[in-house]
Formats: C-alpha cells, sequence, structure tokens
C-alpha cells in the first residue's frame, strides 16, 4: 500500500460509466420496473452505492476513504438495447476515489445482470471505465 500520509486532503471526484447491451423487451422491462426480480434500478443503486463504501475491502491494495458522496444514475437507449449506468463518488481525503467509483459502477451492472438473467441470459456489459477524475495532485482528467 503506497503511504500517502504526507499527502494534503483535498476534495476529489470520480465518474466511471459501464453499458450493458440487451434486448429491447428486457430494458423495457427493466425501464419499467417490472423484471421477475423486481425493481432492477432502485437494487442496481443500492448495490453500487454499497459497493463503493466496501471498495478496500475487496481490491487489496485500496485505502479505506471517507467518501462524502456516492450517486448511481442509469440512462436507457431502447432503441440500441443498452443501458448505460454511471457512479459519480466524491470524498475529501489523501488520495483518489477513481477505484470507488469503479467498483461501484462494476457492481451496479452486475447487479442489473443478476435482476434480468431470468429473461436474458445473453445480457453483456461491454465497455466499463473511468471517464472523468478530479481533484489530486494530478489534477483534472476527462476520457476524450
Amino acid at each position: 500500500m503506497v503511504d500517502v500520509s504526507a499527502k494534503a486532503e483535498t476534495a476529489r471526484e470520480a465518474v466511471a460509466r459501464a453499458t450493458l447491451r440487451m434486448s429491447r423487451a428486457t430494458l423495457r422491462a427493466v425501464r419499467l420496473g417490472n423484471a421477475p426480480k423486481g425493481d432492477v434500478l432502485g437494487v442496481a443503486r443500492t448495490a453500487g452505492v454499497l459497493a463503493a463504501k466496501r471498495t478496500p475491502d475487496l481490491i487489496p491494495l485500496c485505502h479505506p476513504l471517507r467518501i462524502t458522496g456516492v450517486d448511481v444514475t442509469f440512462a436507457p437507449d431502447e432503441r440500441r438495447g443498452e443501458l448505460t449506468v454511471e457512479a459519480r463518488v466524491r470524498t475529501v481525503d489523501k488520495t483518489g476515489v477513481e477505484m470507488e467509483a469503479l467498483t461501484a459502477v462494476a457492481v451496479a451492472a452486475l447487479t442489473v445482470y443478476d435482476m434480468v438473467k431470468a429473461l436474458e441470459k445473453g445480457v453483456t456489459i461491454v465497455a466499463l471505465g473511468l471517464v472523468e477524475k478530479i481533484g489530486g495532485k494530478s489534477g483534472h482528467w476527462r476520457r476524450t
């Protein structure tokens, strides 16, 4: 684990995104909240928030951080059969929250899969990555 004791506490934020591909019918069930396991987006949102808070328990060299905010949002595109999941994590601490945002979005996407697999086993998570990070020594970074 990297020693961050000499670093200053600063406001930091990270945004990660994942995209799931599924049939239009499955996405419609997700959007309407009538999948066999219930409210897919509500459960996935909660799973993502909990995952962000548990990141140091899952990723061996991550520092435990004082997370000040986690937002998990969803954007369905029924025409394409895609659901975009985005996680935004904030802290005031000595190291960034990129891993927390990535963990939140990954677990939220996996939760969506778990909740719709009875409807469609072929749902895929096709993209997962960091979109933006703000704060810290390296400053502002945005995927182009």
